[in-house]
């Protein structure tokens, strides 16, 4: 798994870093293939956006989510990247 953390409009944090590669460790236990990750973190006036693009075999995924506190939005990005990529599973084993 390879995981890139940008932090834009911010002072970069090896705690936010962190969090954020442990989040998408949950990821990689739902997909069985290599994962690339690009998480993009930034603040624009009060809200702190996650940007998540997560690509494996067979597609790629986005999730963005604008909240508060960045930790809220990296938990909401990362989940509804689980949701698509199980989404995904489920239509792979239809075939």
């Amino acid at each position: 798994m390879q995981v890139t953390v940008t932090f834009r409009h911010m002072d970069p944090t090896d705690a936010l870093k962190d969090f954020a590669e442990e989040k998408l460790a949950r990821i990689q236990k739902l997909h069985d293939g290599p994962l690339d990750a690009n998480v993009v973190l930034s603040t624009e006036k009060f809200h702190h956006v996650a940007e998540i693009t997560a690509s494996v075999r067979g597609g790629t995924f986005n999730g963005t989510e604008r909240t508060e506190d960045m930790y809220v939005s990296i938990d909401r990005a990362v989940e509804k990247l689980e949701r698509q990529i199980v989404k995904f599973k489920e239509k792979l084993q239809k075939r």
